[in-house]
């Protein structure tokens, strides 16, 4: 019988540790999370110092109750949940759940944590185990309840005020106020024509080309040349001269240092440019890799711990790293001692190592059998940036050479490599930028040499906007700010493309019509919450209760106190006045201003004088809009209900009639309705009759007494009893099996025809 039982987060984890501890252990697994907060308002008490009301996450019941009958057999239990808050906070509501069931009294509980899952690391954190670190259970709990507290109260204002459905977030809603904003420059962006100049050269059989640097005395900066005519009369000045005489030329030798081993952030950024994967694929993929694959009959985790900031390597795997790099690369690309590297972030939380092989000895090739391709792929990425990061720095040898024509100086820039070291292995993807320079090959020459010019060039440019964010991009510079955890941005991004609030072209994020007024929104009128400076400190905040020197209660009392006197005044804002813009526009039919305004069906442009006039136009995705022709009305007919005109509007089910005098009469009837003399009668209200309609799953019939009479019927209604229940009507229904059929809607008596 089992006497101890080690916890783990995931089946496959459990699995491969499974293999390496002897038979008095059993493994099992939580499935993640056992406990969370129920989706519903309440589930935190803001008046009893935030006590959170948790309950048992439904789908996890079962693996909790294998949990509890494997508690009962053992007499020590290991929670070995992943290091981070999440992982401290899962192994906490595990403890709580066995103090519960009367399990935790009279059993050694303890805490274990590994950054790799092989069986060294195993076995050694068993050896040593840990208490629960308050701290960090703090810092989770502080974490939830702040996002709880947004969730709860901003999102029901969203709800309110612009349409239901939509959400905030504490980092999510920062992270779509960059996209925005970056979408605003670029709208704003106004281009601006420059010009650059290029001698063309060669020497023997190599060609090269020189830019203008220098013209009568003055210095040309990349947009001096503002106009293509200075550009023409500075090469008229000098298109008769057949050479370019060699002024000067400047060799210097830089070394290029390899970057640090992959943190989170660093790997999401590398696999989106290298691979183009998602954040989250390249999360799920390195969850395997870590977790477990097996390598024939063995089990074996490859990669150590993926969520972590820290940029440092444990002792013995530089160890092996560098004997690596001795055994199978040139003396030269062995650096003296190996590299260490700092993180840059001040949130960095360095607890554990950054993201490398489990061992350097399992190259690609020899596991690539055992992975499917993105395995493979993001196993490679891993292995060749850790062994990159060891190698000896490479060494460029850059060139400058100026060349004298006339009353211009001409530059042309070079880089050679003359040691590739770490390049050899790897080397990164730096997006949006272009090195005309990089690579280019000079000749050999000397100062006082002349060159031909075998041509002179005018190129024609513009400036652009910065570029709309990738997934890399918007990673890196939520990192850079401080901004969210980086095992949180892979969700960050999922939740923005999920509530629509942005879209991807050209695998760059676009925000919708709907997320840009949600930015708008949350930007001036719950601007703390959106400022990227607070949401920073914000997690400086928690950090420090996960160190201790903060504390919890008094973090959350002051946030709640602000959001709420906060979410209090707002709520009188008018939908108006937040879904709404003036135009400089006025209306061509009555001269009334426009206004631009996000509807039921998306952006439109309607005359301030509505009702009294019905000019609108449609807008597109493009901001491209179109005239609607006004509502035309029906000939010989007047609303049953107040006598008003009848007009044929378009819906988003096509066209229906209403009455002109809406929203005070609601009246309405499908384009189509039937001859009513004919219909039946209604069974309810004895006054109307049931006529069809469409709805937005397709036909149903209803009383045409509505909204006075509900009566609804899923299928088409006859004059029939019910033989059961004598109701006065019985529906029509037609099945493949047991063919036509009359259904009391009533008794749901059915009767075979």
């Amino acid at each position: 019988m089992a006497r101890k039982l080690l916890i783990v987060e995931s089946p496959a984890k459990a699995k491969t540790i499974g293999k390496y501890l002897d038979n008095e252990f059993t493994v099992l697994a939580s499935f993640g999370h056992v406990r969370d907060l129920p989706k519903k308002n309440g589930s935190i008490d803001v008046n009893n110092d935030f006590l959170p009301k948790y309950q048992l996450i439904a789908k996890n019941q079962k693996h909790v109750d294998e949990i509890l009958a494997a508690a009962k057999k053992a007499d020590t239990i290991f929670l070995a949940s992943d290091q981070d808050r999440e992982g401290e906070a899962i192994a906490w509501h595990i403890t709580e759940i066995l103090r519960d069931n009367d399990l935790y009294a009279g059993r050694h509980i303890a805490r274990v944590t590994f950054n790799e899952i092989t069986k060294p690391a195993i076995l050694e954190a068993v050896a040593h185990p840990r208490q629960i670190d308050a701290n960090l259970v703090d810092a989770q709990q502080a974490r939830l309840t702040l996002d709880y507290l947004i969730g709860f109260n901003v999102s029901p204002l969203l709800w309110r005020k612009i349409k239901p459905g939509l959400s905030a977030g504490r980092v999510q809603s920062p992270a779509l106020r960059l996209i925005c904003e970056r979408e605003d420059e670029i709208k704003k962006f106004v281009p601006e024509d420059y010009f650059g100049v290029h001698l063309f050269s060669h020497k023997e059989r190599t060609k090269f080309r020189a830019k203008l640097i220098e013209h009568a005395g003055t210095k040309i900066e990349t947009r001096t040349i503002t106009t293509e005519q200075y550009a023409k009369d500075i090469v008229a000045g000098i298109s008769g001269l057949e050479q370019a005489k060699i002024r000067k030329i400047t060799k210097k030798q830089k070394k290029k240092n390899p970057t640090a081993p992959f943190i989170t952030s660093s790997l999401q950024i590398e696999a989106s440019r290298q691979l183009g994967f998602t954040t989250d694929r390249t999360m799920r993929v390195a969850q395997t890799l870590y977790e477990g694959v097996a390598l024939g009959k063995e089990s074996v985790g490859l990669i150590t711990y993926m969520r972590t900031d820290s940029v440092q390597l444990s002792a013995i795997a530089l160890e092996e790293i560098r004997e690596y790099i001795a055994a199978n690369f040139d003396a030269r690309y062995l650096p003296a001692k190996a590299n260490v590297y700092t993180n840059k972030s001040k949130n960095a939380q360095e607890a554990h190592e950054a993201i490398r092989p489990t061992s350097i000895l399992r190259t690609p090739d020899s596991v690539k059998a055992y992975l499917n391709a993105d395995q493979f792929k993001v196993y490679e990425l891993i292995w060749r940036r850790t062994l990159a990061s060891q190698i000896s720095p490479a060494v460029l040898d850059t060139t400058a050479i100026d060349l004298e024509l006339g009353n211009t100086v001409f530059r042309a820039n070079g880089v050679m490599v003359n040691f590739d070291g770490f390049m050899k292995v790897y080397q990164e993807v730096i997006e949006d930028t272009v090195n005309e320079d990089e690579e280019a090959r000079l000749p050999d020459l000397i100062e006082g040499e002349m060159v031909p010019v075998d041509s002179l060039d005018i190129t024609a440019h513009q400036t652009e906007p910065k570029p709309r964010y990738t997934e890399a991009s918007l990673v890196k510079a939520l990192e850079e700010l401080g901004i969210g955890r980086p095992s949180t941005y892979a969700s960050i991004i999922a939740t923005l493309k999920k509530r629509e609030y942005v879209v991807m072209d050209k695998k760059r994020f676009v925000p919708t019509e709907i997320g840009a007024i949600v930015s708008l929104f949350l930007t001036n009128h719950l601007t703390k919450y959106v400022d990227l400076q607070f949401t920073a400190n914000l997690e400086d905040t928690l950090d420090n209760i996960a160190i201790g020197k903060s504390s919890k209660l008094p973090t959350l009392h002051q946030f709640w106190n602000e959001l709420y006197t906060l979410v209090t005044e707002k709520q009188n804002i008018s939908k108006m006045e937040l879904t709404s813009e003036k135009l400089d526009e006025n209306c061509p039919e009555c001269g009334k201003p426009l206004i631009s305004r996000f509807g039921k069906y998306g952006r439109f442009i309607g005359c301030s004088g509505y009702p009294e006039c019905n000019y609108m136009r449609k807008v597109d995705k493009d901001g491209n809009s179109e005239v609607v022709a006004p509502p035309e009305e029906v000939e010989g007919r007047v609303c049953p209900k107040d006598g008003g005109k009848l007009l044929i509007r378009t819906g988003k089910f096509g066209k229906f009639i209403s009455c002109a005098n809406y929203p005070k009469c609601k009246h309405i009837e499908n384009m189509d309705t039937p001859e009513v003399e004919n219909a039946v009668s209604c069974p309810e209200c004895k006054k109307g009759k049931v006529i069809p309609k469409k709805g937005r799953f397709g036909v149903f019939y209803s009383c045409n007494n509505y909204p006075e009479c509900k009566t609804i019927f899923k299928y088409e209604p006859i004059s029939a009893s019910c033989p059961e229940c004598n109701y006065p009507v019985m529906m029509v229904h037609t099945t493949k099996t047991k063919g036509t059929q009359h259904i009391c809607p009533k008794c749901k008596h059915s009767v075979k025809v």
